[in-house]
């Protein structure tokens, strides 16, 4: 649980875990600048191409593992089926998200929820590649059903053939009616992924405080030229703490809805 004080919910890590000394040195990094509460790391990877770097697999949840321990922070992955839960609750991953392509299938939904029945651990729905609110709804749904006790949101928009500005340009009345759907599960912004590129992602993070989000998960990697999936799009640790401030500055007499 984040204590009640912090404005906002930082999760934060890098796109994929590509080394142990890589997690390690990002999570020190990162704890270091005294802002972000959960680090984030993907362990597998959902890839449209299959030359494209697929993840570390699962000796990423070790080194995860050895992180938490180092920082004291809360961990975090994606998981796409049962088996990745049982794995990632195994090793003490304290929080899960469900990725924008498995948030599209009903039936990938179904099988992860059940295997979470009655648990304890916070999940987070990033919304589905297509912009169809029935989907992002569905998945709640059958979380609820299956009586997970806390669930968070994560608008990270939406896939587009035709879009020049954004990687996935975000929908903002599309989450908001989300937000009215479900007024007590609090909503996350990913700039990142709404971006593709660092550059843009200030823009993203204030509007998003202005709408009163919840928090922000933002990828960030100790030397992300050098990162292997998403290198445009992510942040080193003191790139993210300079976002912070600047939002923190901005947004000082508002206040959000922190349910985690």
């Amino acid at each position: 649980m984040i204590p009640n004080q912090h404005k906002y919910l930082i999760i934060s890590g890098p796109c994929s875990i590509e080394s142990h000394i890589q997690i390690l040195n990002t999570a020190k990094a990162l704890k270091k600048i005294g802002m972000v509460h959960i680090l984030r790391a993907g362990v597998w990877k959902a890839r449209t191409r299959l030359s494209v770097f697929e993840g570390i697999g699962d000796k990423g949840l070790l080194w995860l593992a050895e992180a938490k321990v180092e920082t004291g922070l809360p961990i975090m992955i994606e998981v796409l089926s049962p088996k990745h839960v049982e794995q990632a609750l195994a090793i003490g991953v304290d929080y899960l998200w469900i990725g924008a392509r498995t948030t599209c299938n009903p039936h990938s939904v179904k099988e992860i929820a059940e295997s979470l029945r009655g648990s304890e651990t916070p999940v987070f729905i990033k919304n589905p590649l297509n912009p169809d609110i029935n989907l992002w709804i569905g998945a709640v749904e059958r979380f609820r059903y299956t009586n997970v006790k806390h669930i968070g949101l994560i608008h990270r928009g939406f896939s587009t053939y035709q879009s020049v500005n954004f990687r996935n340009p975000p929908i903002w009345v599309l989450a908001k009616s989300m937000r009215d759907e479900f007024p007590n599960i609090p909503i996350i912004c990913d700039p990142s992924h709404i971006c593709g590129s660092k550059e843009s992602i200030p823009k993203i993070m204030r509007h998003a405080a202005k709408l009163k989000y919840s928090g922000f998960m933002v990828e960030a990697h100790i030397d992300p030229f050098s990162a292997l999936t998403d290198k445009k799009q992510q942040v080193s640790p003191s790139e993210l703490k300079i976002l912070l401030d600047h939002i923190y500055t901005i947004s000082q007499d508002k206040k959000v809805n922190n349910k985690f």
